[in-house]
């Protein structure tokens, strides 16, 4: 039985241990409580200061008027949100769970290099890795060189002049409650463009090549090709120049038919209609009779004989 009681008060005792939670300025980061529920009241606070509360009796909860306040908020009725992260919001936070406090850690860090991350050789650059919220605020921030090997120093490194043997992931190291912590940084070193524009003369022919591989040279132009065009290419040209022509011998002819037109249209409308063809009279008089054809006439029959009358 003291065996169960031991073992469950060692888990009580883990359960409400704090939680170390990493992220970055600008970010939107989750702490949870450490419980999924609560009987009669919730509250969240940041170095014993509040910043939301909600109670079970209401529906909406309560906020300070602080800049973190406005930008956190509840997730499922417990866990605390915090939208656009600054540096300033790292620290402790409490979680008031109806009277049992679980308490969690918000480290804010920025690992960048100054002016960027490639650097040319031989210039300089700064690595700065700055974390906010360790407790004590004084922890020491520690780089490891790309070898392995630490670099002495605390959380601002200045590299002058850069090496060849800067580039590779530098490693910033730092603790919170006996955990370590490391976050990485990746160092491009750019080699110098050797390009001179000197030329080196040949001693065969006596021309002269250019001592750099990026060199542009003309060579002359290829057979079959003047002006440095193919033949395809000035046919394509001729036959864009002909059509070309023809268009606007086209368009020429059109013009001049759409004038005469539009004169012709303007000469009806001012009333001025074009001479109509002459008209002769005609005479209505029946014509006359078709004269007989003339040749021989054509003579009459002859009488019969007469006959004698008989009498009776």
């Amino acid at each position: 039985m003291k065996t169960i009681l031991w073992f469950g008060f060692v888990l009580r005792a883990l359960f409400a241990s704090g939680s170390v939670i990493l992220t970055k300025p600008g970010s939107k980061t989750t702490i949870k409580c450490g419980v999924n529920k609560f009987a009669s009241s919730l509250e969240w606070q940041r170095e014993n200061i509040r910043i939301i509360r909600l109670l079970k009796i209401q529906r909406l909860p309560s906020k300070d008027k602080t800049d973190l306040a406005e930008r956190s908020s509840l997730r499922s009725d417990i866990n605390l949100e915090i939208s656009r992260v600054k540096e300033q919001d790292g620290g402790k936070f409490t979680c008031l769970v109806d009277g049992k406090e679980y308490e969690h850690r918000l480290l804010v860090f920025s690992v960048f290099a100054r002016p960027s991350k490639e650097i040319p050789l031989g210039s300089e650059v700064t690595l700065q890795c700055q974390v906010r919220g360790l407790d004590p605020p004084d922890s020491p921030v520690k780089w490891q060189r790309p070898d392995g090997s630490p670099h002495a120093g605390s959380q601002t490194v200045e590299l002058k002049p850069v090496a060849r043997s800067h580039a590779g992931i530098w490693t910033c190291m730092f603790s919170q409650d006996g955990e370590e912590y490391s976050q990485r940084l990746e160092i491009k070193v750019q080699e110098p463009q050797t390009t001179t524009p000197s030329s080196i003369k040949n001693p065969k022919d006596g021309s002269r090549k250019p001592s750099c591989p990026s060199c542009v040279t003309h060579s002359p132009p290829k057979a079959g090709q003047l002006l440095g065009l193919s033949w395809w290419m000035w046919a394509a040209i001729g036959g864009g120049c002909v059509v070309v022509v023809l268009l606007m011998v086209f368009v020429i002819i059109l013009c001049k038919k759409i004038k005469r037109r539009k004169r012709k249209f303007e000469t009806m409308k001012n009333g001025r209609q074009p001479p109509m063809p002459k008209k002769y009279c005609q005479c209505n008089r029946p014509a006359a009779a078709a004269k007989p054809q003339q040749g021989r006439r054509r003579e009459k029959p002859s009488a019969p004989p007469l006959q004698p009358l008989l009498m009776e």
